[in-house]
């Protein structure tokens, strides 16, 4: 007589008991980590706005964050408001920068009024104009923050990317390519053009600020691709903005 262990109810039984465990488990370690979880992402995205308007720890060459513990403070030292533009309505929101851009842009593509999160910085005497926008690289998705004045000139920028090649079009994020667009100019005799991301644009050191042009990552001909249409799609949708800034 075989025992009860053997049979094919008790396997099943045993199956379903252990997917039941496992997932209870599961469901209650995310429910754990959900606030750790949030916070970093907070942390994250307010350490890359205040990078973006020069607000780091850079040295000559490294790519250095406010750190964690210092963060919260800066970012309500440096940015004055949060801003929501809705088609022409414009609003404050003091959670205006854990707006998901990934989900707002799918509303777009449905049909739908987007919300365009903006900040606005302060430094040095400066003011400052922080957009997120996100794009699509070679392999996944590439985002970043892009730092202007009222002008729409860069001011600075930060770019990131979730799975871009190593060595090529993951260099997106390191600061020769980054610095490149300080003092670009997002117009062209009064018109959005954007900034391209271009092989032999013949201006290496990126001296012309109105060629509306840096140059390219060698090697990643398709992650710079995305970085220029990114940046055309994403910043196109804040000049009505600016234009009432004049």
């Amino acid at each position: 007589m075989s025992k009860k262990t053997d049979s094919n109810v008790y396997t099943v039984v045993f199956a379903i008991g252990m997917v039941l465990v496992v997932g209870a488990l599961l469901a209650f370690t995310a429910s754990s980590l959900r606030p750790t979880i949030d916070a970093n992402k907070r942390i994250e995205k307010q350490q890359n706005i205040l990078y973006a308007m020069g607000v780091n720890d850079n040295d000559e060459t490294s790519v250095a964050f406010v750190a964690k513990d210092k963060v919260a403070e800066e970012f309500a030292k440096y940015i004055k408001k949060q801003l929501v533009i809705e088609g022409t309505n414009v609003s404050e929101d003091a959670k205006a920068y854990l707006i998901d851009i990934k989900k707002q842009q799918t509303l777009a593509k449905d049909g739908k009024t987007r919300k365009l999160p903006l900040f606005v910085g302060e430094k040095d005497g400066k003011t400052f104009y922080i957009a997120p926008i996100r794009g699509k690289g070679l392999w996944d998705a590439i985002w970043g923050y892009v730092a202007m004045d009222k002008n729409m000139v860069v001011q600075g920028v930060y770019f990131d990317h979730a799975g871009e090649t190593a060595g090529l079009g993951s260099n997106i994020k390191q600061r020769y390519f980054m610095d490149d667009f300080a003092g670009e100019d997002l117009m062209k005799d009064g018109v959005f053009a954007g900034i391209r991301v271009a092989k032999g644009n013949n201006d290496p050191k990126n001296e012309d600020k109105k060629d509306n042009e840096v140059d390219a990552i060698a090697g990643a001909t398709i992650t710079g691709d995305g970085v220029s249409a990114m940046i055309k799609s994403e910043l196109r949708q804040y000049v009505p903005y600016f234009k009432t800034l004049k």
